[in-house]
């Protein structure tokens, strides 16, 4: 894709403060408080696309001097990413990252589109944000990572995915993390490396399984066995979707059956740091 300069900050205001808990980390000499999280809205038009747009997001940095490694959220087709900034962009920023939640659905005044496809436009949204921290001093550019849930999932995929998004911009995300997302549509050949964490239980997973082993779909996957970067997947027995999100009793909803497992989430929880360590490093 051809050169952008980074979008321009726009407002940022305290959004809540986060005192140091227990989980996922827990308080120590060496553990600072987790960084803030600050409500913000950015620039998201970019070159090719239509609709100049001003994306709001919640972003967490940690205080010291230097350069850090970053994750984009990219929230699910029923929205709620304040929850997940809570979820894991705290746990994220306990451990060193800067984070930036972005809520693809407030400003484009959408509640939810769960059983439908989701705009044209978003699949656009992590570029969106990998330019916006690629500009700020604080941030290593070439140490940004895509990491989606469920579609956020899915467009995590696609934005390290080899094709014209990829090629567009001239920031690249150096790896992508997606939970359980929908992998049909996608052909699994990427240019950097991707970890999917998917329950074995999830409607999604046979899918995931036949993109991440080679085998041919109907929606034309393309991906041949060791085509492209490493593509890793780890499936959870006895897992359903959305099984790292803590709620009292399973629900169904739109199709889904979602239940939380502490056993998936916890060990969800190392695969991601590893992973995180192996491709970006650590937080300073």
């Amino acid at each position: 894709m051809s050169v952008f300069q980074p979008p321009q900050l726009l407002k940022i205001a305290v959004f809540f403060f986060a005192l140091c808990v227990n989980f996922p980390v827990p308080c120590s000499a060496e553990q600072q408080p987790i960084p803030q999280a600050m409500s913000i809205q950015f620039e998201g038009d970019l070159p090719f696309t239509p609709n100049p747009l001003v994306l709001k997001g919640y972003l967490r940095r940690p205080q010291g001097a230097g350069r850090y490694p970053a994750i984009v959220l990219l929230h699910g087709c029923a929205g709620f990413a304040e929850r997940l900034d809570q979820r894991w962009g705290e746990r994220l920023a306990a451990w060193g990252y800067i984070t930036l939640t972005i809520d693809s659905f407030g400003p484009r005044k959408i509640e939810n589109v769960c059983g439908k496809r989701f705009p044209r436009d978003q699949e656009f949204d992590p570029f969106r944000g990998l330019n916006f921290l690629a500009g700020q001093p604080f941030v290593d550019p070439k140490r940004i990572i895509a990491m989606g849930f469920s579609q956020g999932g899915s467009l995590a995929l696609l934005a390290v995915e080899r094709g014209a998004n990829e090629q567009i911009y001239q920031n690249k995300f150096r790896a992508a993390v997606a939970f359980y997302p929908f992998c049909e549509e996608l052909k699994g050949i990427a240019t950097v490396p991707a970890l999917i964490l998917i329950g074995e239980r999830d409607v999604f997973t046979q899918g995931c399984r036949d993109m991440a082993e080679g085998r041919s779909r109907d929606f034309g996957n393309s991906r041949t066995t060791g085509e492209g970067s490493p593509l890793k997947l780890i499936v959870y027995p006895g897992a359903h979707q959305a099984f790292d999100v803590p709620r009292t009793t399973p629900i169904d909803f739109s199709g889904y059956h979602l239940e939380f497992s502490q056993s998936a989430t916890d060990q969800a929880i190392e695969a991601v740091r590893e992973f995180l360590h192996v491709t970006v490093g650590g937080g300073q």
